[in-house]
């Protein structure tokens, strides 16, 4: 068969080239991810995406994305609520700066076991509370049970009323923070954790309890996308006005009216 009949022949000697190694790195770009404006320390780090590409934009390919954060890293007093994590959510992108908003907390597992011990009762509770702005979160929140001031008795063990008791403190409590307020003022009441010393204070009459904590909280649904409320939940709201609060103005003309014709386009 002639050599310039077939096609495939005349690439035979091709076969052992390698294809160019490119740095996949060069083709990204880098952004700052803000914390909303409750906490102390607002920069969380950066990430990094691919570079808008035709139809593939790189807003798409940040947005969803969920970052984790210690308290520690984002209030000012490391020490006290370092075991406590929270995760955000980038839901927009401002410039270079990626906006986040809660998305769930959790307590670190070195700190869950350490609270462990034997001679005393666990009192679990999970409940779900919808708060004024339409987020559903399910809570879990976690206590146990400790001795009297100068109990000899070497357990402190609660019986199955005082438990039922404590929980249904636990539900009371958590209904009447999380109904009467918004999703930034839950966030604020969780960062000292607040519940839980009221939960604490409620339950000495019932047993002693101790170690009370909102275990983790997670969002299991979440209204509509609005600008305005994350934007205020990053202390912006009078920039946002100004920016989306812009319309157009009324320009009086006369009927009939034609516009000029340009000369050149």
């Amino acid at each position: 068969m002639a050599v310039g009949k077939n096609k495939r022949l005349s690439k035979g000697g091709k076969k052992g080239l390698k294809k160019k190694i490119i740095d996949p790195f060069t083709k990204k770009e880098w952004y700052d991810v803000k914390a909303p404006a409750m906490f102390s320390n607002r920069n969380l780090g950066k990430t990094c995406v691919n570079r808008t590409q035709g139809l593939k934009l790189a807003e798409d390919g940040l947005r969803g994305r969920v970052v984790e954060a210690n308290l520690g890293d984002l209030s000012l007093n490391k020490d006290e609520t370092a075991y406590r994590k929270f995760r955000l959510v980038i839901e927009d992108i401002q410039g270079r700066n990626c906006l986040t908003n809660f998305h769930g907390m959790d307590i670190n597992t070195d700190k869950l076991r350490s609270m462990v011990k034997k001679w005393q009762s666990l009192i679990e509770g999970t409940i779900d509370v919808k708060t004024t702005d339409g987020y559903l979160l399910r809570f879990f929140c976690i206590a146990f049970t400790k001795k009297r001031a100068n109990q000899v008795k070497k357990t402190c063990y609660a019986q199955s009323a005082q438990v039922r008791a404590i929980r249904k403190k636990m539900f009371d409590i958590i209904t009447k923070e999380v109904t009467t307020c918004d999703l930034k003022e839950v966030v604020s009441k969780l960062i000292p954790d607040s519940m839980a010393r009221d939960i604490e204070k409620a339950c000495q009459g019932i047993f002693p309890i101790g170690d009370v904590n909102i275990r983790k909280v997670k969002v299991l649904k979440k209204p509509k996308f609005d600008l305005g409320k994350l934007m205020e939940m990053h202390g912006e709201k009078g920039s946002l006005t100004t920016r989306i609060g812009e319309t157009g103005e009324k320009v009086d003309r006369p009927d009939h009216y034609e516009p000029p014709v340009q000369k050149a386009v």
